[in-house]
């Protein structure tokens, strides 16, 4: 099992310097105000995994304002094999992002990966089941990013040519039928990886969820809709990719027109069903879609800890807000049997009651974190 032990935050966000000591496997809770930096404690935590954090945002936004050095996140990850510091931060010369395990430069953020897992709810994701396609197939593919870092060079890839493949579609000049021959055979290529990698991963997270208590967090069903996804099931992989070839070039005309790409697995949708009334996401009340939603986070915990032999670390970001009592100790249950480092958030004190006794709480005010009855954290 690996989970932060302290961390250190440095001109990130609202916060020139803050320390969380003395951490421990379990459930750490931090309550305050809105507005009074406890996600941004959160989003701290979230940049010591690859990618753009719990807010996905520039790495140049998480710079707190008017502060001279560049923002830095540190940790001790405990882990089976001891402590291991980890860091990550902005490099001023280069102007991206920098990681570092005990203190040395890692070649690639990936290299996080090889000791913890972190994965998040934020209510900016309640409303996933109704927001367009884009939403979910990123909600998505960043699950699988937990399991397989590589899905992340896929999806760049993939885009980075149909990206090219637009900018000389819609130029000036008639483009070299060649090159655009090189870009649609690489788009097809990958997007089948990306569509192939998608549906193993959709599988497995369903057998995760069809092994889920659902008394408090309904089960889902879970399909990923598409034409590549719909051509794979019928045919082989190098069919597939020859018949999405064909479509990119037979669609040159229109995607010069409208850009991007006509069909491929850029279009794909991951449809989600509660599963006991056969309803789709969408159609579910807010509050359904909110405990789907949770139920979907708990199954993806397990299936990494079933499959990497330990959870990962929990973000739950205003979670308990809009669930009522008998959810809220379910939840709190399910997080305790799962066994990791859950972080959560709220501003009112008195919805983590039913673990006072064993959470840790941290009150957070105006960018000052205070630890209960052990004094000044920050």
């Amino acid at each position: 099992m690996s989970f932060l032990s302290n961390l250190k935050l440095t001109n990130f966000r609202c916060y020139d310097a803050a320390r969380l000591d003395g951490l421990s496997s379990g459930l750490v809770v931090l309550y305050g105000a809105n507005g009074a930096g406890k996600t941004n404690v959160l989003e701290g935590v979230s940049m010591l995994s690859p990618g753009r954090g719990l807010r996905s945002v520039k790495i140049q936004d998480m710079q707190k304002n008017d502060a001279g050095d560049p923002w830095a996140v540190a940790a001790d990850v405990q882990t089976d094999v001891g402590i291991v510091k980890i860091g990550s931060g902005l490099d001023p010369v280069k102007d991206k992002r920098v990681v570092r395990i005990n203190g040395e430069t890692a070649k690639a953020q990936t290299a996080l990966t090889d000791f913890l897992s972190v994965i998040w709810l934020t209510p900016q994701m309640d409303g996933l089941f109704i927001e367009g396609a884009s939403e979910r197939r990123r909600f998505l593919d960043r699950l699988i990013f937990a399991f397989d870092p590589g899905h992340s060079g896929r999806v760049t890839r993939y885009e980075n040519a149909m990206r090219q493949r637009s900018k000389l579609l819609q130029g000036e000049d008639t483009p070299d039928p060649a090159w655009l021959d090189s870009l649609e055979a690489q788009m097809a290529e990958t997007g089948i990886a990306l569509a192939a990698a998608r549906h193993d991963f959709i599988g497995r997270l369903q057998a995760a969820c069809d092994k889920s208590d659902d008394s408090h967090f309904p089960r889902a069903t879970l399909r990923a809709a598409g034409t590549v996804e719909e051509l794979l099931a019928k045919s082989p992989a190098l069919e597939v990719e020859d018949m999405l070839r064909y479509q990119f070039k037979e669609s040159r005309k229109q995607d010069a027109r409208t850009g991007g790409a006509a069909s491929g697995p850029h279009k794909s949708d991951l449809q989600v069903t509660y599963a006991a009334k056969s309803m789709a996401a969408a159609h579910c009340s807010t509050g359904e879609q909110k405990a789907l939603l949770i139920g979907l986070i708990l199954a993806h915990a397990q299936l990494i800890k079933a499959e990497r032999g330990a959870p990962p670390i929990l973000l739950l970001d205003e979670v308990a807000a809009h669930l009522d009592e008998g959810r809220r100790a379910a939840l709190y249950d399910l997080l305790g049997a799962l066994g990791g480092q859950v972080w959560m958030t709220g501003t009112d004190k008195t919805l983590f009651s039913a673990v006072s006794k064993t959470a840790q709480f941290f009150q957070v005010e105006t960018a000052q974190i205070h630890q209960e009855n052990q004094g000044l954290a920050a």
